[in-house]
């Protein structure tokens, strides 16, 4: 039987259908089974919930008080924690901790056949994907889901700000951003990683989230050889995930100008898939979108639908990155 943080919350742990424990300090604790959120019978008092904080906390080295009222963390077994104390948690202690899955997710599973064959082709070729939606929609499992396609002679490099991933490919390297100490020293950063990452041989890789300044070494990577990689970003829809990219970039890099971002843009990136959960909790592929070359003087980089809900649209205008794939074509009705 895995071990829990505290004895309490062992029966959310042990049903399988529990993705997210939340507790949101003292009292009836909610999960998330089958995609929908559900209180429980399972009570915590103020004295349990610290020493869950503590027990969580204490073996990582981190820490959380007044001064520093919030932090993440990983349990042994890889499941992420995030704690949030007073007086920014007005109403006592919050906890979530969303359960990682162990074994790897087969694409088929999450997605249509006519996704399932434009995004093994798009792997393949060495296209470079990016998963965009909302939170707990899903992107970091079609992550997982999509490696199943990465070929078992790639080193593929992963870099996250609190490891999650849990690639079905044989040569991967995974590695975790680290906050400050109490003495402000020692962080390393996403973007310290992904520097370093391409010191390291790779031939994809993999950003768990572009939020901020990382999205400079990424955009870089991927056009200086290291094709076949992907991200997530959060964003409602292709189009806007785009617009998030493009100002991460120029608060990034506030001398480059408009235009020559874009450039960048359109040139690295081919797909942008957008997931969703629906009010069942359901998580689907609402969009396949490509990126189209830009255009002199367009007001934005331009996209184009390849599949909506499982629907074939149209067929990708960019060629394969890899020559030893061939253009697509669609064989699904």
């Amino acid at each position: 039987m895995r071990a829990v943080p505290l004895e309490v919350l062992r029966p959310l742990f042990d049903d399988e259908r529990v993705t997210e424990v939340l507790v949101n300090g003292p009292g009836a604790v909610w999960v998330e089974r089958d995609g929908v959120l559900q209180l429980t019978d399972v009570l915590v008092d103020r004295a349990s919930l610290e020493r869950l904080i503590e027990r969580v906390l204490g073996p990582v080295g981190r820490r959380v008080d007044h001064a520093s009222p919030c932090v993440d963390a990983r349990l042994p077994d890889g499941s992420r924690v995030n704690i949030v104390v007073p007086p920014i948690a007005v109403d006592g202690p919050c906890v979530c901790i969303r359960r990682f899955r162990s074994g790897f997710t087969d694409l088929a599973s999450l997605a249509r056949p006519a996704e399932v064959q434009l995004l093994t082709w798009a792997v393949r070729s060495r296209a470079n994907i990016l998963v965009v939606g909302a939170a707990g929609a899903g992107k970091t499992t079609l992550l997982n889901a999509l490696a199943s396609a990465i070929g078992p002679a790639e080193r593929v490099v992963t870099i996250e700000d609190a490891a999650e991933l849990a690639l079905a490919a044989a040569h991967v390297v995974r590695l975790e951003a680290r906050p400050a100490n109490s003495e402000g020293l020692g962080a390393v950063t996403v973007r310290d990683l992904v520097r370093n990452a391409l010191r390291m041989r790779p031939d994809r890789i993999v950003v768990g989230e572009i939020r901020g300044p990382e999205v400079v070494e990424m955009v870089h990577a991927m056009e200086t050889g290291h094709d076949g990689s992907f991200s997530t970003c959060h964003a409602n829809n292709p189009t806007d995930a785009m617009r998030r990219i493009e100002t991460m970039l120029l608060a990034a890099e506030a001398t480059l100008p408009i235009e020559a971002v874009r450039r960048h843009l359109a040139a690295c990136i081919d797909l942008i898939v957008h997931v969703e959960r629906s009010a069942a909790g359901h998580r689907e592929i609402r969009e396949i979108a490509e990126v189209q070359p830009l255009a002199p003087g367009a007001p934005e980089v331009s996209l184009r639908t390849l599949v909506a809900r499982g629907v074939p649209q149209s067929t990708p205008r960019r060629g394969p990155r890899s020559s030893d794939t061939a253009p697509f074509t669609w064989v699904v009705a």
